[in-house]
């Protein structure tokens, strides 16, 4: 534990240091951030025990937003924590009381087969457990207090979490996915995760220029753990949101496209890592960013989709 904060690794996607949720301890309270699928329950109750801390000590589950790696195990947990109450954006309040759309679009991006491995059903999160964090929102955590703001543009119910103790970020999707296996000499590397559905880029640039202004020393990734040089990273990933979405205009209209904008951001991240210091890119960025390339294009795709609609 570092300034009373704990990485935990949830366990999500079969893979070490893949995904993240976090334990904030202070004065003899807790939150958590974030929680991952329910089969990650016993990994965050360890922690606990870990930090010393009573099931009954903790007080929040702050969602940095919905998608089940972050936010599907929210109802398993919360019967094991009786006297937390999960803190979620308005627009995913009514997804943890009632989680049957989330399911379905769940079941509907990955595959019934997929779902049924990965995430399993979905407990639903009582109404009256339920706190809706509107911008400014505090959590106060033994007297430390963590902010919530609106963070759009890889969700539009989205949250990322202010921790004024160590000036940083704990921002889920909204500053991209860096996995420690692309850590050079240089630092950190990340890339922007602009997966279905609801992604815009014009509101994940706003968001990734409004954590920057508050010019943190941190950032806490749920892919994966704390990073540090945000300027540099934030610099970085608004130039690849720009060449990413100058990839999908560029194809818009193009025969078989998916293949094409999949191809085109693989070779994308392939010249990042290089230019990043990270060895044998050209084997090891396909290898470990396949399915973020694939969520990635699709979330490409489905903004596009709705530009054409929207110029009807």
């Amino acid at each position: 534990m570092e300034d009373g904060i704990t990485t935990i690794d949830t366990g999500f996607g079969d893979r070490a240091r893949f995904c993240a949720a976090y334990l904030v301890v202070d004065a003899g309270r807790a939150a958590f951030i974030d929680c991952g699928t329910g089969r990650s329950v016993p990994r965050m109750l360890a922690a606990l025990d870990a930090a010393g801390v009573a099931r009954a000590d903790v007080d929040h589950l702050v969602l940095t937003h919905v998608h089940l790696d972050h936010a599907g195990g929210a109802g398993a947990l919360l019967r094991e924590l009786p006297n937390a109450r999960v803190v979620v954006h308005p627009r995913g309040a009514p997804h943890m009381v009632d989680p049957a759309k989330l399911t379905a679009s769940a079941r509907q991006v990955y595959g019934d087969a997929e779902f049924e491995r990965s995430y399993g059903a979905l407990v639903p999160v009582p109404a009256g457990r339920v706190v809706e964090a509107v911008e400014g929102h505090v959590v106060d955590v033994g007297g430390r207090a963590l902010r919530c703001i609106d963070a759009p543009g890889h969700a539009r119910h989205h949250l990322a979490v202010w921790d004024a103790r160590t000036r940083g970020w704990f921002t889920g999707d909204s500053f991209g996915l860096s996995y420690r296996e692309f850590d050079t000499a240089r630092g950190a590397m990340a890339i922007p995760t602009t997966s279905p559905v609801q992604f815009d880029p014009v509101e994940m640039r706003g968001t990734i220029e409004r954590l920057l202004a508050a010019q943190p020393a941190h950032a806490w990734v749920t892919h994966y753990g704390r990073i540090d040089d945000v300027e540099r990273i934030g610099g970085e990933l608004l130039s690849l949101l720009d060449a990413m979405v100058a990839i999908a205009c560029g194809l818009a209209a193009a025969p078989h496209r998916h293949g094409r904008l999949v191809a085109a951001m693989e070779r994308l991240y392939v010249d990042h890592a290089r230019g990043h210091g990270v060895a044998a890119a050209e084997a090891r960025v396909p290898e470990l960013l396949a399915a973020d390339i694939e969520l990635n294009a699709q979330g490409l795709e489905a903004w596009l989709a709705r530009n054409a609609r929207a110029a009807r």
